[in-house]
């Protein structure tokens, strides 16, 4: 009788994990691409979405708390991503990093979307229109001018963000469909 095989090769029982697949570079250099660019843009302007929107009074508690939230969670989220990379943890982990990649802006833009439509909604609600007749209307606001001024700043820069993401997105499906 022969002895049972030892080498995993010839083993078909053997899992066989496929190596990582990283695209982007590693360490700093990975700021000289159009994503890494991209994720620095994300993370300033999400941040700046961040304080806008806890600066103004909130007129509704919560649509503007779910913008909130997209905009702390994908703040951080997006700071952890690129720090992978710089820190090239990316290289010690195995797993396929442009799936990662396009999942993680998957998910950001579809959640930034939201959060930006509920903004411009509820940026659109604090300004209510009276009509006294057919030919005058008068606009009455919910928020003095500097709390409407910065929630209009705040939608803008969410959009912008959103805009980041899906820019993001792009880069992450030609890299994933490499």
């Amino acid at each position: 009788m022969s002895a049972p095989s030892t080498n995993p090769s010839m083993n078909s029982n053997a899992v066989v994990f496929p190596a990582p697949r990283i695209t982007l570079p590693l360490g700093s250099s990975v700021l000289q691409t159009y994503s890494g660019g991209f994720i620095c843009l994300e993370i300033l302007f999400g941040g700046l979405v961040w304080i806008l929107v806890a600066s103004s009074n909130v007129p509704v508690p919560l649509t503007q708390g779910w913008v909130m939230f997209v905009s702390v969670t994908m703040f951080l989220c997006s700071i952890l991503y690129l720090c992978v990379y710089l820190c090239g943890l990316a290289d010690r982990l195995d797993t396929d990093w442009n799936l990662v990649d396009f999942v993680y802006h998957f998910v950001a833009f579809v959640f930034y979307f939201g959060a930006s439509v509920l903004e411009a909604a509820t940026t659109a609600a604090a300004v209510e229109r009276e009509s006294i007749n057919a030919t005058t209307a008068v606009f009455v606001t919910v928020l003095d001018f500097r709390q409407y001024t910065i929630n209009v700043v705040a939608t803008i820069f969410s959009f912008v963000v959103t805009l980041c993401y899906a820019c993001s997105l792009g880069l992450a499906l030609r890299r994933w469909k490499l």
